[in-house]
């Protein structure tokens, strides 16, 4: 029961993830400022690709398929090596993600009177932490 619930969560939150990406991707500019990275809080002048933004709310998405899946309430066929591998790596990525490159992102940032750091700080490390600690929960369990 707990994982089916752990698994919704995690299909929830990646959808969520995935949908604000493809909000972007068609032009939105909601949250914007606080999600890139940036030395300063001058005003930011990356781009980021739209088919950068595509992938990444493509695979948010297909991440919360595989914990919905995971869940039991739907079933569809995936090779094994999906689940075998997927539920180990989905955690692993967020809990380095939670870490950070020791600049810009994560715990352990340098930079961090910016936007985007103090986001970082109360929101997406966070988030990112308890993405990794639930997956290893399901995957434990």
């Amino acid at each position: 029961m707990i994982i089916t619930i752990l698994s919704i969560i995690l299909f929830l939150i990646f959808t969520v993830l995935g949908g604000l990406h493809f909000y972007w991707l068609f032009g939105g500019i909601w949250g914007l400022k606080k999600v890139i990275p940036t030395k300063s809080n001058a005003l930011n002048s990356l781009s980021i690709p739209k088919f950068a933004t595509l992938v990444v709310a493509l695979v948010l998405v297909s991440f919360g398929l595989i914990y919905l899946l995971k869940s039991e309430l739907v079933t569809f066929q995936v090779p094994n090596w999906v689940t075998n591998y997927g539920y180990w790596c989905i955690p692993s990525i967020f809990i380095v993600r939670a870490m950070g490159d020791f600049n810009y992102v994560g715990f352990f940032k340098k930079i961090k009177d910016t936007e985007f750091a103090k986001a970082d700080s109360k929101i997406f490390s966070p988030l990112c932490l308890s993405i990794g600690i639930i997956g290893v929960i399901i995957k434990l369990y």
